[in-house]
């Protein structure tokens, strides 16, 4: 049998990025880019600003995370790690809150990589640090292709269990919260599990919501939890832009058509911020033994929303 296959081919960094200021950090700050990046780490990243003051250092790259609304900062290398962008990094860090820090280059010597894990081991969940190394590879004389590879992450899941429960140990929060964040744990696991969910998983946090991205800053498709009614509910969150509310009310009847359902359509007048929600009713938190039907459900409507009120919103755009 004849062999068809080509063969990979690494590409020096320098051949296609000189110099790191002036091509590769404009190059990543393209919006395919930027995407492609985020994708590695399943974020949906917004660039902010380039070449942003941060305390007495000039960061990169400064993205929002549109899921969260949380700063992220992109420190880029290409070459190997050092101690000087060690440093630069916990400034950085030290600067903004609810931070995520990504540090990009060729390479991770052992120390810092142990450092990265190092750090999302000790601090807060608000603080998420990674390590990408950044690649390129071709086949015979095709086109040079970009490879982000993550090196170090956070525990997302082992890191929000073990703060919930240092939490309950010094009575900062109830019983309550703890259900709450093995529900959204549960509920990002069972979508992880699917390898084919349009869903981008957010870090789950001991919260009555939890949010996902749908592709627009300012407009975020979340999960409620209601305890005191036991309602488990599914709505687009639309932050400031009414506009976005009244084009997508205008077109009320088919995206309820879509769905298949009646949507609550909430205006929040007094407000800057707007709703369109599903509810499911007798849905109590507390009740384990039924997480797998309110999960299957939440799925479905999820995707559901996913998929009409992205190509909506699209379309506004």
């Amino acid at each position: 049998m004849k062999d068809n296959l080509g063969r990979l081919q690494k590409v020096d960094l320098r051949e296609i990025w000189e110099k790191e200021d002036t091509h590769f950090t404009p190059w990543l700050a393209r919006e395919e880019n930027i995407e492609l990046l985020g994708s590695a780490i399943d974020m949906d990243l917004v660039v902010e600003a380039e070449e942003k003051d941060v305390g007495p250092f000039r960061a990169d790259i400064l993205c929002k995370d549109i899921a969260s609304n949380n700063w992220v900062l992109v420190e880029n290398q290409l070459e190997k790690t050092d101690h000087k962008h060690l440093g630069q990094l916990l400034t950085y860090a030290t600067g903004l809150d609810a931070v995520t820090i990504i540090w990009v280059a060729s390479d991770f010597t052992e120390e810092h990589r142990a450092t990265l894990d190092w750090l999302n081991k000790i601090t807060d969940t608000q603080y998420n640090f990674f390590g990408i190394k950044v690649e390129l590879f071709k086949i015979g004389d095709s086109k040079v292709a970009p490879v982000f590879n993550v090196v170090s992450k956070p525990n997302n899941w082992s890191r929000s269990i073990s703060s919930a429960a240092s939490k309950i140990a010094n009575e900062d929060i109830g019983e309550t919260k703890v259900f709450q964040l093995k529900f959204w744990t549960a509920l990002c696991e069972a979508i992880k599990a699917k390898n084919d969910s349009p869903l981008k998983i957010q870090k789950p946090s001991p919260k009555h919501w939890h949010t996902f991205s749908i592709g627009k800053s300012g407009v975020n498709l979340s999960m409620t939890f209601n305890t005191k009614e036991d309602i488990l509910g599914i709505e687009i969150y639309i932050v400031k832009d009414q506009s976005i509310f009244e084009s997508l009310e205008q077109d009320k009847e088919s995206i309820e058509t879509e769905i298949g359902h009646k949507l609550s359509w909430q205006p929040l007048p007094g407000r800057s911020a707007s709703r369109i929600k599903l509810d499911r009713n007798s849905s109590v938190l507390d009740n384990e033994n039924e997480w797998n039907e309110y999960i299957d459900w939440s799925i479905e409507k999820l995707e559901k929303f996913y998929h009409v009120f992205r190509s909506k919103i699209k379309n506004l755009d």
